[in-house]
């Protein structure tokens, strides 16, 4: 079908989550607005009223990244807790649910975290990747306010999860864990971790 004049119900999203598909399977190089508006069935100028150019669509695909992955560790996280137990569940959650996504779009995490990183990233993209570490920074906090994990710089020790995690599912994604099941060492992970910030 010949593109279309411009009609579309709701065209950024459809174009964000076809360039998401297109650079997990393509890389981002090979991403294309022309490309993305044929497969759309809009003209191939009707992608610029969202994105001027193919660096904006870069911009607003990291930012939606990080954004949906605040919601889903968000969810992960589920309502306060303040027994041990709960607290281990929803740090075990939190992880397994990071990993997950990281291993689902891994080039989509390396765009996010290397857009977030650039010299010249946008404010909006720095704040939505701030949004999804905070997450995990509240559930330390009421941890240690429960007395269940030890004190110490609540975004340190988010940090070191982070650092963690990103590391075994970046090595994963690459075929770089010499034979060993990601979740297995997933798991490993946690018990270490764990230990390390339980309270005394």
């Amino acid at each position: 079908m010949p593109p279309q004049p411009y009609h579309h119900g709701d065209l950024r999203r459809t174009l964000l989550e076809a360039a998401r598909s297109s650079i997990e399977s393509d890389g981002v190089e090979a991403l294309s607005l022309r490309q993305l508006a044929r497969e759309a069935g809009v003209s191939h100028a009707a992608p610029s009223r969202h994105f001027r150019d193919k660096q904006a669509l870069l911009d607003a695909l990291a930012e939606d990244g990080f954004t949906r992955l605040a919601a889903v560790l968000d969810d992960a996280a589920g309502v306060e807790a303040t027994t041990g137990e709960s607290v281990r569940g929803r740090f075990d959650a939190l992880t397994a649910t990071y990993v997950d996504f990281a291993l689902e779009q891994p080039i989509l995490l390396g765009l996010m975290f290397g857009m977030k990183h650039a010299p010249d990233a946008r404010a909006e993209l720095i704040a939505a990747g701030q949004a999804s570490m905070e997450v995990t920074v509240r559930v330390v906090i009421a941890a240690q306010e429960s007395g269940i994990i030890r004190a110490g710089d609540p975004h340190r020790i988010a940090l070191t999860a982070f650092a963690t995690f990103h590391g075994i599912a970046t090595l994963a994604s690459g075929g770089l864990l010499d034979g060993v099941p990601a979740a297995e060492l997933v798991a490993d992970a946690r018990d270490l971790l764990w230990t390390g910030i339980r309270a005394e």
